[in-house]
């Protein structure tokens, strides 16, 4: 009779799908973060990024805005170009690449023109899969992109993988129950260093309470560390890094 692991036990429970890349395969899909400032994709699913680029897949983070309004004391074009270095060296970090949308911090608009614009910049990066952050978000522009993510989503025929991801300054997402989890306790290290080069936002703040999401998420998936995700119910089951 097989073993059965407390891991595997939890983890068949709950409908998680979770297969594995080989290193050298030929076809590997196109991963796009969406995030609503630099660093939330970082602090939300760096752990997932790394095992993607980890396995030779291209990822980008696209960030809705460049957190003009991140550094009290700062000209939004001051802190623009502060966030923005930080963002690059977050993403070299973690394997992946940058892009900015053109909004601006504390000012997400979600109109037809937006909805637009968000649509062809999805579409030429042609991602297959997408994450971006759940709805129930407290902050305004996590909202905005999410609802700009979802909107490109259909709007490509919901070809890619789609996935929610939650982020947490203490008190942001909100109502998430994960359908899917990663496994990052070995690439927890290259998460914590692309986080912590946004030191502009107080990472040691910030870190130690998205760490606290992350070993939650690993009690209830049974790795050390874990990031969690919702599969939207009509996103086609593609794969997540697994172990």
């Amino acid at each position: 009779m097989p073993l059965i692991s407390r891991r595997n036990l939890v983890a068949g429970s709950l409908g998680v799908l979770c297969l594995q890349a080989q290193p050298g395969a030929s076809n590997k899909p196109k991963i796009v973060v969406t995030g609503g400032h630099p660093g939330d994709p970082e602090y939300g699913c760096g752990g997932t990024v790394a095992r993607y680029t980890a396995l030779g897949h291209p990822v980008t983070l696209l960030y809705l805005n460049q957190g003009e309004k991140g550094c009290p004391g700062k000209t939004g074009a001051e802190c623009a170009g502060i966030r923005t270095a930080e963002a690059r060296k977050a993403c070299s970090i973690l394997g992946a690449q940058p892009r900015f949308a053109s909004q601006i911090d504390g000012e997400a608009v979600v109109s037809n023109p937006t909805y637009e614009d968000f649509r062809q910049l999805l579409k030429r990066e042609k991602p297959d899969v997408l994450f971006t952050h759940w709805p129930v978000d407290r902050h305004p522009d996590h909202r905005a992109i999410s609802n700009l993510a979802y909107d490109a989503w259909l709007s490509m025929g919901k070809r890619a993988g789609f996935y929610y991801y939650e982020v947490s300054d203490g008190e942001d997402t909100a109502m998430f129950s994960p359908t899917d989890y990663v496994d990052i306790s070995t690439v927890e290290n290259r998460k914590r260093a692309a986080c912590f080069a946004h030191a502009s936002q107080s990472p040691q703040k910030f870190y130690e309470l998205q760490s606290q999401v992350t070993r939650f998420r690993g009690i209830e998936s049974g790795y050390s560390q874990a990031e969690a995700f919702i599969r939207h119910v009509d996103s086609p089951k593609y794969w997540l890094p697994g172990k």
